[in-house]
Formats: C-alpha cells, sequence, structure tokens
C-alpha cells in the first residue's frame, strides 16, 4: 500500500495519518489532482471557476 502524505487544514501540519496527531482534525491530500489532456470536464470546471 503506497503511503501518501497528508496536510491538516486546521493547523498546516503535515502526516502520514488519516487524522492529525496534533489537534485531532482529518486530514486531506494536498497533492493537485492528476492532469489529463482528454480532461472531458476542463469547460465546466473553468466555468465555475469564473462565475
Amino acid at each position: 500500500m503506497k503511503k501518501l502524505l497528508k496536510k491538516c487544514p486546521k493547523c498546516s501540519e503535515y502526516s502520514l495519518q488519516e487524522t492529525c496527531p496534533k489537534c485531532n482534525e482529518k486530514t486531506l491530500s494536498p497533492h493537485p489532482a492528476k492532469f489529463s489532456p482528454d480532461d472531458k470536464y476542463a469547460r465546466l470546471r473553468i466555468a465555475e471557476k469564473y462565475d
């Protein structure tokens, strides 16, 4: 199983765990989504961003 680094949105600590060991908040992935030149939904995402 591959372990990815995760970041706590509350205290900005990095961890490999699902919850932050410092503040017990749920951690999120700081990595961007994988890029694909065949992105079918790019138009919709861009339209929503600028609406």
